[in-house]
């Protein structure tokens, strides 16, 4: 087991898994087993997690289930505050009412992606952020212009962070240069890695946490990774980094929620099936997943 180093006034940082969703054959949610999930996840080293995002297949849940997901959460963790729930809707308006909910239920933190069905400008984007954080619960800004096609670039970052609706950003972009121009124009505003197969280069260069996938089947040896990283051990974190990634890699990937369940199935940590319009992997990509994956476990990862 690796050591946490929690960070109690600022829940967002650490290691944050962005949480799978246990599936029953018939597609129901097997709360038991998230519940499982989550206590493996923490007693292994990661410092909390993130349910109701994409690996968490949030669009395909009913209201109730969304909702019972986060309670899940808490209780499982033992404390809420090690609980960041996605808070991603259609509308400003729900977005703070899942939110609020989050506040009621203990949680130290949201994770809010921009409106996620409409192209919004800066001012869309500035009063959607600024709705969100009147529920008094800290937000944590999701940069993902691969998928929103709304790019939340650093001078937004800093003017969302001016603003008082973030805290931090889970950066995905992929383009870690942002990392140095983000802490030039808001160097109080925590920037959070948010793609696996960027985590050293992001870990160098100042990132506070990291919001992860691969986590859900390797935590032991990830949570390692992410401490050796930030501490700057390149000595310890280059050759796990380097052994890991043709898996990290798949956390970027159309196919990320399949691909990380389907190497927890493989590793004894049931991910289980997935909702549509997600389907199994099945040909070269199966074959590529399985592939990485048995080479992580031959080389002795947990």
């Amino acid at each position: 087991m690796t050591a946490t180093t929690w960070n109690t006034t600022r829940p967002w940082r650490g290691i944050m898994v962005a949480t799978v969703l246990p599936l029953r054959d018939d597609l129901s949610v097997d709360y038991d087993a998230y519940a499982e999930h989550v206590r493996r996840l923490i007693d292994n080293g990661c410092d909390g997690v993130v349910p109701n995002g994409s690996l968490g297949e949030y669009q395909t849940l009913t209201d109730e289930e969304r909702a019972l997901v986060v309670r899940t959460a808490v209780d499982a963790a033992g404390d809420g505050a090690r609980v960041m729930p996605g808070v991603a809707a259609y509308g400003s308006a729900e977005a703070r009412r899942w939110a609020e909910q989050a506040g009621e239920a203990g949680c130290g933190s949201v994770l809010l992606l921009p409106p996620n069905a409409y192209r919004a400008d800066e001012t869309a984007v500035r009063a959607h952020y600024a709705e969100v954080a009147k529920a008094g619960v800290p937000v944590v800004a999701y940069n993902n212009p691969i998928d929103t096609k709304v790019d939340l670039n650093p001078g937004l970052l800093a003017r969302l962070h001016q603003d008082g609706s973030v805290v931090a950003v889970k950066e995905f972009s992929g383009d870690v240069r942002r990392a140095y121009e983000i802490g030039e124009l808001a160097p109080d505003l925590d920037l959070l890695i948010g793609a696996d197969d960027v985590l050293l280069e992001l870990a160098t260069a100042g990132a506070v946490g990291w919001i992860a996938g691969y986590p859900n089947a390797f935590p032991t040896t990830c949570a390692e990774l992410y401490h050796a990283a930030v501490a700057g051990d390149l000595k310890t974190a280059l050759p796990l980094y380097k052994s890991l990634h043709s898996l990290l890699r798949w956390d970027s990937k159309t196919e990320f929620v399949q691909s990380i369940k389907l190497s927890m199935d493989l590793v004894g940590r049931r991910g289980g099936p997935t909702r549509p319009p997600r389907f199994p992997l099945t040909g070269e990509i199966e074959a590529e997943v399985r592939a990485a994956t048995e080479k992580a476990v031959a080389n002795g990862h947990l």
